[in-house]
């Protein structure tokens, strides 16, 4: 069986189908969320339980949008996409509070004048020196932090604005 299953029944794939039956009936049940999603109930029940490699892209769009969990997407492209394991960073949806402050704590500590500056200062020559080496790593990291942390408020967006939009039409 695949690691991804903490146990038989609590996979992500399935979390989510749980989490979206509580606002809408069809998929309490495989049955109802295979139909909803276009796959047979074998194959949903088979992702449910970990028991693919790797799950059909197609499979986990429909999935992430007919559940609202954009988070299927992030979480597929971060461990089982073979690419994205290289390239992507989780993100964690929290409450928009949480994610607030996060966002404040990185910009705080950070000024984006000086990252400006200090890209100006190494790059402006066409060459970068080794001693110049660690600032622009520094620069790297600090906007590969805030990158992740502007997904997340995406994810959230993408998560909670789309579905109070969609109950006001």
């Amino acid at each position: 069986m695949n690691s991804k299953a903490i146990n038989k029944n609590d996979t992500i794939y399935r979390q989510a189908r749980k989490r979206a039956a509580e606002f809408n009936e069809k998929f309490k049940s495989i049955e109802g969320a295979s139909e909803a999603i276009g796959v047979s109930k074998d194959q949903l029940s088979n992702y449910e339980l970990g028991l693919y490699k790797q799950l059909p892209v197609d499979s986990v769009v429909r999935m992430a949008d007919a559940y609202n969990a954009p988070e299927l997407m992030n979480y597929y492209c971060c461990n089982e996409c073979v690419i994205g394991k290289l390239t992507m960073s989780p993100v964690e949806i929290c409450s928009i509070e949480r994610l607030t402050i996060q966002i404040l704590a990185v910009l705080n500590g950070t000024s984006i004048n000086k990252i400006k500056e200090s890209l100006i200062d190494i790059t402006a020559d066409g060459k970068i020196t080794k001693d110049e080496l660690p600032r622009l790593q520094e620069i790297i990291n600090t906007l590969d932090e805030i990158s992740a942390k502007s997904q997340s408020l995406k994810l959230w967006a993408e998560k909670y604005l789309i579905n109070c939009c969609r109950s006001d039409v």
